[in-house]
Order: C-alpha cells, then sequence, then structure tokens
C-alpha cells in the first residue's frame, strides 16, 4: 500500500492510500459509521451468542478491531457487515472453547441463564424468560442459526455465508432447534 503527498502547494498535506484513493481517516469514519449503524444491533446478537453482555461488548469490539487490522482486505462496502457478523459468531465460538476449557478445570456447576440484556430484564413475563433459558441450553450451533434468523433477521443464504455452512445445513439446524426449544418449553409447563 503506496502513501504519497499532493505535490500541489495548496494541499493540506493529508497522506492519501494511492491504492484505493482514501485519506487514513476514511477507514476510522467508515468504521464509525459501521458501529453507528450495526454496533448495537451486533452487541445484541453477541449477547444471545455468549449470555454476558460484557463479554458480548469484548466480541463486538474485536470485530471491529479485525475489520480494521483487514481494511485493505474487505473493500466491498456491502460485504463489510457480513464480515463483522461472522467475526462475532467466531469471536462467541472462542469464548466458548475457553469456558470449555475452564469449566473442566473447575468443574463448574451448571449456571442459570444469564440476563440477557436490559430490556430482557425489564420485561416481567415468565415466558419470555422460559423461551431464553431454552434457548441458552440449546448446542451453540443452534442458537447461533436461530440468533441470526430470528434476531438479525437474515435471510437462509446469508445465514449460511455467516456461518461458512451450505444453506441446506442452516435449514436443519432451524428445524432442530425449534423442535427441541418446543419440547424443552412444553416440559417445563
Amino acid at each position: 500500500m503506496g502513501m504519497s503527498f499532493s505535490n500541489d502547494p495548496m494541499s493540506t498535506g493529508v497522506a492519501l492510500d494511492t491504492e484505493s484513493g482514501l485519506s487514513p481517516g476514511s477507514a476510522e469514519d467508515a468504521i464509525d459509521a459501521l458501529y453507528r449503524e450495526h454496533g448495537l444491533g451486533l452487541i445484541r446478537f453477541a449477547v444471545t451468542l455468549t449470555g454476558d453482555q460484557q463479554t458480548a461488548e469484548d466480541v463486538v469490539q474485536d470485530a471491529f478491531l479485525g475489520l480494521h487490522r483487514n481494511w485493505d482486505q474487505v473493500r466491498d462496502p456491502a460485504s463489510r457487515p457480513a464480515y463483522l457478523r461472522t467475526a462475532v459468531v467466531n469471536g462467541a465460538r472462542a469464548v466458548h472453547r475457553g469456558r470449555g476449557r475452564i469449566k473442566a478445570r473447575r468443574h463448574l456447576v451448571q449456571r442459570e441463564p444469564p440476563v440477557w440484556s436490559a430490556e430482557a430484564a425489564a420485561i416481567d413475563g415468565e415466558d419470555r424468560r422460559e423461551l431464553l433459558a431454552a434457548v441458552a441450553r440449546l448446542p451453540e450451533h443452534q442458537r447461533e442459526v436461530l440468533a441470526l434468523k430470528f434476531f438479525l433477521d437474515l435471510p437462509e443464504a446469508e445465514i449460511a455465508q455467516t456461518l461458512g455452512i451450505r444453506r441446506g445445513t442452516v435449514s436443519s439446524r432451524t428445524a432442530r432447534a425449534l423442535t427441541a426449544l418446543s419440547r424443552q418449553l412444553q416440559e417445563h409447563k
């Protein structure tokens, strides 16, 4: 990536990336705009995958930092939200792998499902708490598909792209997850 200053005497002295024609601040401005547009939704999505707000915020922050580091490789603006979603899923998976190692070492007991968000905490409905607890008990790959489909309202093709799986796998995981949720909710009644 080559940087050059304009030879124009009226130049402001701002370095330009000669490959993309963007000033160094452009990436930061674009990432800032992406965060304003998608940040809160990605944090909420990450909370459904990780189970707690602070970890979710860390995962989303790491996704945006990764986008910044790989800015030159993600040139198509339309692909940047997909990049961030995939990074959030991968970050949540890494969190779960780390938690699995900690549980194996400490023999931790099953904890109560977390409060998913401030909005969820404000809702008193027992049905909602039961549903969130049932979702928390699902296998990770089923939680991911449900969160992408019903929380972010993504079509199956984008879910498949985000998770790196085939579209048919998205359909089968969704069906299995909904069946498992139904079974769990019926058992609690």
